[in-house]
């Protein structure tokens, strides 16, 4: 983390857009699997698959380091500060400020990521005053593409990032969505 960033705070709540991210908590360990053990997500993101209640503790786990190092925020996305119903991600990386997300296969379809995304888009500007946030995304999948439309972002002209995850090649666009 550079020096002349703001540290992130210990507890955290965004509000806006309908939404409440908020901190995940052990009561949340529970749901977390129905969450996020889904062929989708393990083919579209780097979260572990299988995902049980140990990858959870993990998870939680793993989310309050990041905080502390000041390297990443991961929220969970409810409506009303109850149920989790996703995860919204800011990661402070060389790139850039990038954000990321997950929503539970049941809760799609309601706007959830897009807003989400807005609402940590904010924060990220107005809290830790950077210019630009950033999505990496593949271009195959269609929901992350109409999230980032949905949300404002635009297509970078930047290089296209080529790895592998979990023994599957991937090859990532960087979509941004510069301050207001």
């Amino acid at each position: 983390m550079s020096s002349t960033a703001p540290s992130f705070p210990d507890r955290i709540e965004l509000t806006g857009e309908g939404l409440v991210l908020r901190d995940w908590t052990e009561t949340d360990l529970a749901a977390m699997p129905e969450l996020f053990d889904h062929p989708d997500i393990a083919y579209w993101t780097p979260i572990v698959s299988p995902f049980d209640d140990d990858a959870a503790r993990t998870r939680l786990d793993r989310a309050r380091q990041l905080r502390a190092d000041g390297t990443a925020l991961l929220l969970a996305i409810t409506v009303d500060g109850g149920a989790p119903l996703g995860e919204v991600m800011l990661k402070r990386a060389p790139e850039g400020t990038e954000l990321g997300y997950a929503v539970g296969p049941a809760h799609r379809g309601r706007g959830l990521a897009a807003r989400a995304v807005r609402v940590m888009a904010a924060y990220a500007f107005e809290e830790l005053g950077v210019d630009r946030v950033i999505l990496e995304l593949e271009a195959e999948n269609a929901s992350s593409v109409g999230v980032a439309t949905r949300a404002g972002f635009r297509l970078l002209d930047v290089p296209l990032i080529k790895g592998e995850e979990k023994g599957r090649p991937y090859v990532l666009q960087t979509w941004g969505l510069d301050r207001p």
